[in-house]
């Protein structure tokens, strides 16, 4: 797939596999109402759960589960006060921590999923990229990229509103 990164890409970005590999990237960015770390800004965008979030994720984890996939079971609370490389953050593995940075991972058979969270100031950019491995992995991200998009859309907007 050829692409090429916006202009404003975070500084700090970090993608799952090379741009030119990725089935899907997704790269969204907001004001942050102050200089927060990336695991601040992480609980400040999920500080208000977008209504039927936990309902989808029950439908993913029951559908999926028929293919073999692990059930993910949704985000479940508020994350820690730290984390660490190799902790867990909801079903995510915490792959790197740095000033300004926090990667975060989901991989398995079908697809490896990343998800960067950037601050860079006040600017908030969550970086998220996937390669497939498999038919099931292609078809799993024909409902989910659309999704996603819209998912971290609404949870900006809604972290904006207050």
């Amino acid at each position: 797939m050829s692409r090429t990164l916006p202009a404003d890409a975070p500084a700090a970005l970090r993608l799952v596999a090379p741009l030119a590999d990725l089935a899907f990237l997704d790269i969204q960015s907001m004001l942050l109402p102050r200089e927060m770390s990336p695991l601040q800004a992480w609980q400040y965008l999920n500080a208000r759960p977008l209504p039927g979030f936990a309902l989808a994720f029950r439908i993913r984890d029951a559908i999926s589960g028929l293919f073999g996939v692990k059930r993910l079971g949704g985000f479940r609370g508020r994350p820690p006060e730290s984390v660490a490389p190799g902790d867990r953050l909801e079903f995510f593995l915490v792959e790197e921590v740095a000033p300004g940075l926090m990667v975060l991972t989901e991989r398995d058979r079908h697809l490896d999923v990343m998800t960067a969270v950037t601050v860079e100031g006040q600017r908030l950019a969550i970086t998220s990229s996937v390669v497939t491995h498999n038919l099931f992995g292609r078809l799993y991200m024909l409902p989910v990229a659309p999704a996603h998009r819209l998912i971290v859309r609404s949870l900006m907007r809604r972290a904006r509103r207050g």
